[in-house]
């Protein structure tokens, strides 16, 4: 076959016109914890493929954010050709193991993470559970390839640990001004360059204190935002493009905070955090930080 046949399937475009295209926006959509409160032991992807575009299920570009649910004595089998998976323990209790992977006994407010994987990973439930599980694997799938290399070993954060660094920050003078309240998770593979929970995930474990603001900032990265724990009304996220003369954001769109339920920010949008209630509340962030840091294109910015 000659090469001339390759010809047919070239495109060339005038290139100020073709620089900046329009591709179907990041919406703003919640996974409601509705999902993961009953039914049968299942995984519940948060998939917004339609209205991405893509052929392949995903939650943003780069990420598949689902629900697992496990019914007490029962187990589920997850897999994912990605090169990162977090699960983050919503409720309930314990354990996680593979063919290649040590127990990793859970409880609630725990959060782990595995590598590259290629055996099935089985949860087992003591009581009923639920966990938010985030992988790459839409990244890999668009880039047409498998995941192979362990680029990190398996860590876990016990909710004792995360808690206790947390408060260790809240007892610093001044600390009260801060953007955002909470500690970055990371591991010793990105300890000299990222700082993030992998070489492509990024994740903050975030107190909202009662009857505070945390003022807007954005970043490239997508978030997946998981709320840990909030009080039913008075908790919620304004977000939005653009930011008015006063440095808020400027007509947004709110996402109301409920206990186990996540939403999504778009990349580049201005978000503030408000706590109208009379106790704190908590949120737990999975973003693609980790692959934007390496970049050098996450550009997070905040409001003075």
């Amino acid at each position: 076959m000659s090469s001339s046949s390759y010809q047919s399937n070239t495109r060339t475009y005038e290139y100020t016109s073709a620089a900046e295209i329009s591709l179907l926006p990041i919406p703003v959509m919640v996974h409601d914890r509705s999902l993961h409160e009953k039914g049968d032991t299942r995984v519940i992807p948060f998939d917004l493929s339609k209205q991405l575009g893509t052929q392949y299920p995903c939650t943003s570009p780069n990420l598949m954010a689902s629900f697992m649910r496990i019914s007490p004595s029962t187990y589920l089998e997850t897999s994912a050709n990605a090169t990162s998976q977090a699960f983050y323990v919503i409720r309930g209790s314990g354990m996680t193991e593979s063919d290649s992977l040590e127990i990793i006994r859970w409880n609630e407010g725990d959060l782990f993470v595995i590598p590259a994987h290629k055996e099935k990973v089985t949860h087992h439930a003591t009581e009923d559970s639920a966990i938010y599980w985030i992988t790459d694997e839409p990244l890999l799938q668009y880039l047409g390839v498998h995941a192979v290399d362990k680029k990190f070993k398996p860590a876990h954060f016990t909710k004792a640990h995360m808690l206790q660094e947390v408060e260790i920050l809240r007892e610093q003078p001044n600390a009260e001004h801060r953007n955002r309240m909470g500690v970055l998770l990371g591991i010793q593979e990105t300890e000299t360059t990222t700082k993030t929970l992998t070489h492509t995930l990024w994740s903050l474990l975030n107190v909202l204190p009662k009857q505070k603001c945390q003022k807007p900032h954005r970043h490239n990265s997508v978030a997946l935002d998981l709320c840990v724990s909030a009080s039913d009304v008075g908790i919620y996220t304004l977000m939005g493009p653009e930011l008015d003369d006063d440095g808020n954001v400027k007509n947004p769109i709110r996402c109301d905070w409920k206990t186990g339920s996540v939403f999504v920010t778009p990349p580049g949008w201005w978000h503030s955090h408000h706590n109208e209630s009379d106790k704190d509340a908590w949120v737990l962030p999975m973003q693609d930080a980790g692959l934007y840091t390496h970049q050098r294109t996450l550009d997070i910015q905040f409001v003075s």
